[in-house]
């Protein structure tokens, strides 16, 4: 603007503005409306326009702390406040950042200019504060302006001109106020237009930023949860080149990315698989053998193609598990589990005791076991105890009964079949238990009614811990412990020729017999108690049981131990009527007529007896009569018993009788 129009229009502003403070009004019809409506805006807020005296609000750890919180608008604004200063610098040009306040945080200039202005940061030039000026009204309107001498509402700025334009972010709001400010001798109109450009350039670089931060946030997040999955995840490029890798497909592969990334796939896997992979349908996967540090495993794998934006193929997705992992998931949703620990199986006798010391030796151990026992003494609950103590709990536990299995195929049970082995083969083929067993325990159940063939071949597996399924020639290696169990004389099997040998030498590392009920009286009562308040029926589970229940109970037999204690106990819960006690006359018929004369209560010690009772049995039945006769006084009954009170108590309480 020419010095002579200049000085004219800043005299007609300083007229104006001299009129305004004095009466309230506007005269000159020619005056921005802009300014005008600021100046009364300025008045309303009760802003002094003689004042000269200039505050800085912000100083000392309030302005570095503010300053702090813009430092990354700060750090991309900077460059352009330093080359518009190299543009203008020279003339006596102040240019400055101003947060979205009105506080200004930054500023390049000449320490001789703006005397007045010489601690310019952290001062305030809102409208509120300081009122009409270019920065305030940046921010009040959300555009770009000049304001030149006495337009400014305070005295102290009518020599000063200022351009400034506001700096929005992505979502239009604003972050803060570039302007250039010098003498209205040395502003010249293009300085807004200028300026007005270096914001919008600021703008765009904080958008790209801000972009680039959220796709940097975005990758973290992604690369966070890749690295997180428990499957195996790798790209190659459509040459079958490695070009990324999650963790867990490191630690399956035992190689480092480095390693891996580079190299084929071919390469890695040390098998020609890249090709037929590529070709999988979705959702189909097909098993994969590779090497890792000399070790064979075996993989499900499938892919997935993925695209550039112009529907090119870039590479492909390869997602991959280990059989192991995903039998053992399986075995655990749908499969066998290991659901009993040993403080499951019931009993104080010495005889359970010691079968249960025993296998808690052996747990820690991944010896082969062999469980022996008649049938319905709990081998199978002590096959899972072993399980649930060692280090394969969190395996899988895979249950296979030999003997209700037809003979011709118990070996493709036990070690599985290709597609093809015979006529109603699967599709794929099948894993066999052996391999759904993996890193956790195979209980194999009956395994003297195992067939002569299939026993060699399980030998085998048991010494190379390796399985070729049938119809196959593909060795699979397993990681099994195995538990069989069975309640034949496996070595009077062996003399008749119907067991290998080498076979039982081989499974009978560390035998367990499982004690029949009969050889542990003792613990009938618990059990009785136990399987009682599992069957009763109702709210109230008192313990409604006569004694004759008990003594009968502990008289019979019992040929199908617990299992046949236990059906037993559910039958007579069944029958027996609401707040009726149990007694010897739920007996089943069965049971009655295999006591005989010995059922009678109560029972003499006479010629007549077909059976002995358990002298714990007899000590409990005086104990009671004791009681009995001697009106429940403790000691009166010791006398007759001719023990001691201390005798008697201790006595009591380990038969569990209530007084």
């Amino acid at each position: 603007m020419p010095s002579k129009k200049l000085h004219q229009e800043t005299e007609k502003y300083r007229k104006a503005w001299e009129k305004y403070v004095a009466t309230g009004l506007v005269a000159d019809p020619t005056m921005r409306k802009i300014i005008i409506a600021s100046w009364r805006r300025s008045r309303a807020y009760g802003v002094d326009p003689h004042s000269t005296s200039l505050e800085i609000e912000l100083t000392g750890e309030r302005f570095q702390q503010r300053r702090e919180a813009f430092k990354p608008i700060l750090d991309i604004a900077l460059p352009f406040m330093e080359s518009i200063y190299n543009a203008v610098g020279e003339s006596g040009m102040i240019i400055s950042f101003s947060d979205a306040n009105g506080y200004i945080l930054e500023r390049i200039g000449a320490d001789n200019v703006f005397s007045e202005l010489q601690r310019f940061r952290g001062m305030n030039l809102s409208e509120e504060r300081m009122g009409t000026n270019a920065i305030a009204l940046a921010l009040k309107k959300g555009m770009a302006l000049q304001v030149i001498g006495a337009e400014h509402f305070n005295v102290v700025f009518h020599n000063k001109t200022t351009s400034a334009a506001p700096i929005k972010d992505i979502d239009g709001n604003i972050l803060g106020v570039l302007s250039v400010s010098g003498t209205c001798e040395t502003v010249h109109p293009h300085t807004l237009g200028m300026v007005l450009a270096s914001a919008l350039a600021i703008e765009h670089e904080i958008r790209l930023k801000q972009i680039n931060d959220d796709l940097t946030i975005a990758n973290e997040h992604l690369d966070a949860i890749m690295q997180s999955i428990s499957e195996g995840i790798i790209t190659v490029n459509d040459a079958g080149v490695i070009t990324d890798s999650n963790l867990h497909a490191r630690k399956v592969m035992r190689r480092s990315l480095d390693e891996l990334v580079g190299k084929t796939l071919d390469q890695v896997i040390k098998n020609p698989v890249f090709d037929f992979i590529t070709q999988l349908s979705a959702n189909e996967e097909r098993e994969v053998q590779y090497y890792a540090n000399g070790r064979k495993k075996t993989l499900l794998v499938s892919s997935k193609p993925i695209y550039a934006q112009d529907k090119t193929l870039k590479e492909y997705l390869l997602i991959f598990r280990e059989t192991k992992r995903v039998y053992s998931q399986v075995n655990k949703l749908f499969g066998s589990k290991a659901i009993y620990t040993f403080d499951d199986i019931l009993g104080e006798s010495k005889e359970i005791q010691d079968a249960i010391r025993m296998a808690k030796l052996v747990s820690a151990t991944d010896a082969t076991i062999l469980l022996h026992g008649e049938s319905g003494t709990g081998k199978e609950m002590f096959a899972q105890g072993i399980h649930n103590a060692s280090q394969r709990k969190n395996h899988s536990f895979v249950f296979i009964n030999c003997g209700a299995i037809p003979r011709d195929l118990v070996a493709s049970e036990l070690f599985g079949y290709v597609e093809g082995a015979f006529t109603s083969a699967r599709k794929g083929g099948n894993p066999g238990k052996f391999e759904l067993a993996d890193g956790g325990t195979l209980f194999l159940d009956e395994i003297g009614d195992m067939p002569l063939d299939t026993q060699a071949n399980l030998l085998r597996v048991l010494e190379t811990k390796e399985v070729v399924r049938v119809g196959g020639n593909e060795v699979i290696p397993v990681d099994v412990r195995v538990i069989a169990a069975t309640h034949k004389d496996l070595a009077a099997e062996v003399e008749k020729g119907n067991f290998r040998s080498d076979l039982f030498y081989r499974l009978n590392v560390m035998p367990i017999k499982t004690p029949s009920l009969r050889e542990r009286r003792e613990d009938i009562k618990k059990l009785i108690n136990r399987f009682y308040s599992q069957f009763v029926n109702r709210d109230d589970q008192r313990l409604l049981i006569d004694e004759s229940f008990y003594l009968q109970m502990m008289q019979y037999d019992w040929p199908g131990n617990v299992r046949e204690l236990q059906n037993v106990m559910q039958l007579v819960t069944n029958i027996v009527g609401e707040g009726e006690y149990l007694s010897s006359k739920h007996l089943p018929i069965y049971v009655k007529d295999a006591l005989g004369a010995s059922s009678q209560l109560p029972q003499q010690i006479s010629g007549e007896l077909t059976r002995v009772s358990p002298l714990s049995v007899v000590e409990r039945q005086a104990i009671l009569k004791a009681l009995d006769a001697a009106d429940n006084n403790l000691a009166k009954a010791a006398k007759l018993l001719e023990i001691g009170r201390s005798t008697l108590y201790r006595k009591i309480e380990k038969y569990d009788i209530k007084l």
